[in-house]
C-alpha cells in the first residue's frame, strides 16, 4: 500500500471484497503515525477481537529510575486494539472516533517485558461499537490493566 492516506482508505474500504484484515492494516500502521512511533505490532485476531503487542523500549519509560513503561503508550495500545476489534466485528473499515475509553490499572507493567493488548468488540449499534480489553504480559488472568469504552462512527 502506498503512504497516501487516501489510497489507504480506498484499499481498506474496497480491498478485494474480503473482510477487514487487521494484520494488513497493522502492516501499514507500523510504518506511520502514533502506532508506528510506539512500535505496536499485530499478534492475532478472531471474529470480534484483536491482540496487539507493545515491545518494551527504554524511550517509553515514564520514570527512568523504575524502568516502567508510562501509561500513555498502554492507553494507545488499548485504544488501537479495541478500535480494530470494532472493524473486525463490522467486517469493514469505517471512520470512527473514540467516544469513551476507561483504563483501570491494576499493577505496573514489568520493566523489560512486552505488553500484550487484547481488545474485544462485544456489541454494535448502528453508529456505536462497545468494547472491552485487557493489557497483560502473556497471562490475561494476571492483568496490568482493563479497558472499557465506546467508538462512534463519524460518517
Amino acid at each position: 500500500m502506498s503512504g497516501d492516506p487516501r489510497s489507504q482508505d480506498t484499499a481498506l474500504r474496497q480491498g478485494s471484497g474480503q473482510a477487514f484484515d487487521p494484520e494488513r492494516f497493522m502492516t501499514y500502521v507500523s510504518r506511520v503515525g502514533h502506532g508506528g512511533a510506539l512500535g505496536v505490532a499485530y499478534r492475532a485476531h478472531g471474529a470480534d477481537w484483536v491482540e496487539l503487542a507493545l515491545p518494551y523500549r527504554p524511550e517509553l519509560v515514564g520514570v527512568p529510575a523504575t524502568g516502567i513503561i508510562a501509561s500513555g503508550p498502554i492507553i494507545s495500545l488499548m485504544d488501537l486494539a479495541t478500535s480494530l476489534a470494532v472493524w473486525v466485528k463490522l467486517g469493514h473499515f469505517r471512520h470512527q472516533a473514540t467516544m469513551d475509553l476507561r483504563i483501570d490499572y491494576l499493577k505496573p507493567a514489568t520493566p523489560g517485558e512486552t505488553i500484550l493488548g487484547r481488545g474485544e468488540c462485544y456489541g454494535l449499534s448502528k453508529r456505536v461499537g462497545f468494547v472491552r480489553g485487557v493489557a497483560h504480559h502473556g497471562d490475561p488472568d494476571d492483568p496490568i490493566a482493563h479497558a472499557t469504552g465506546t467508538f462512534v462512527a463519524t460518517e
